[in-house]
């Protein structure tokens, strides 16, 4: 955990309209004033992000949604009372508080409080919502260690707070509650059956038709620079490939670089390696990474949604 220090110098630059790096329990966020427009826009510039995908706000505590938005939905309230804090986004009514480019001109916003002490010690001492996208280039892998921050982001960012490696390793699920029925925009960490669990059914949607109403559910995202696609493992035949396995390194073939998510078959234990997995191996001098898909189930769902996702950047 960051020392408190640090925290309070990265704060007074969020207040600032500085731009500072955090971790929280799903991956590192790139976090500025969600009250101020114009540190919002640097959050788009630093990472080439187009101004139509809307940001996740960041709250400290659960009791500042109500605070923030006012009146809060029955079932967000539910969803906010067993998950917080934890990896689930909520969508709720856009307050006139939070400028337009913060939503991407939505009516609606997606806010969170994140599991991690260091992010709601940082939240709290700013004393503002802090707006946090993971702190990557626009469509690249996510960052699961400060080191990808810095490698991917460089000057651009104030302050980079290292808590190290991220707990989750993947993205938070986005729900949107405030209808009759609960719909979850992205599968994320929090897997989809605790939700039902909580609310009842819920509908899954795998992706955005127009501009997104919740960030990460573009066809193509969470791209390596390195073309991936999925599939099992076969000769890798010519040239230098890397492959991405989920329990056991391919039995057969010359593969240049391997990375196994877990040996004991743990989905949850795949997710927090997967994105880490990856950067080694677009490190690695690879011409291309087969990535094999890991059980659908659970947190699985959204392992394997990223995978399709980076996929799709390169077919």
């Amino acid at each position: 955990m960051p020392a408190e220090r640090g925290i309070d110098e990265a704060a007074a630059v969020l207040r600032a309209g500085g731009l500072v790096a955090f971790p929280t329990e799903t991956v590192y966020g790139l976090g500025a004033n969600a009250l101020d427009a114009r540190a919002a826009a640097r959050i788009f510039e630093a990472k080439a992000r187009p101004s139509f995908d809307p940001l996740i706000s960041h709250l400290a505590d659960a009791a500042d949604l109500a605070a923030l938005v006012g009146e809060v939905p029955a079932a967000v309230a539910e969803l906010a009372k067993r998950f917080w804090p934890g990896p689930l986004t909520l969508i709720v009514d856009r307050p006139e508080i939070i400028p337009p480019i913060v939503t991407s001109g939505l009516d609606t916003m997606a806010v969170r409080v994140p599991d991690e002490p260091s992010a709601r010690a940082l939240i709290a001492a700013a004393g503002v919502p802090v707006a946090a996208p993971s702190a990557n280039r626009f469509g690249q892998l996510s960052p699961t260690r400060a080191e990808h921050v810095v490698a991917g982001l460089g000057g651009a960012v104030d302050v980079v707070l290292d808590g190290g490696p991220t707990r989750c390793g993947i993205e938070s699920t986005i729900v949107d509650a405030r209808g009759d029925r609960p719909v979850v925009l992205r599968l994320g960490a929090l897997p989809v059956e605790a939700i039902i669990e909580a609310v009842g059914p819920v509908e899954v949607r795998q992706g955005s038709s127009g501009q997104p109403v919740a960030p990460g559910t573009l066809a193509a995202h969470y791209a390596p620079r390195t073309p991936l696609r999925l599939g099992a493992a076969a000769d890798p035949g010519g040239g230098r490939r890397g492959f991405l396995a989920f329990r056991e390194p391919p039995a057969d073939g010359d593969w240049a670089a391997v990375e196994v998510l877990s040996p004991d078959g743990d989905v949850t234990a795949a997710a927090a390696r997967l994105f880490d997995a990856l950067h080694r191996l677009d490190a690695a001098g690879v011409t291309e990474i087969v990535a094999e898909p890991v059980p659908d189930t659970g947190v699985g769902r959204a392992i394997n949604d990223r995978l399709r996702r980076a996929a799709a950047t390169w077919h």
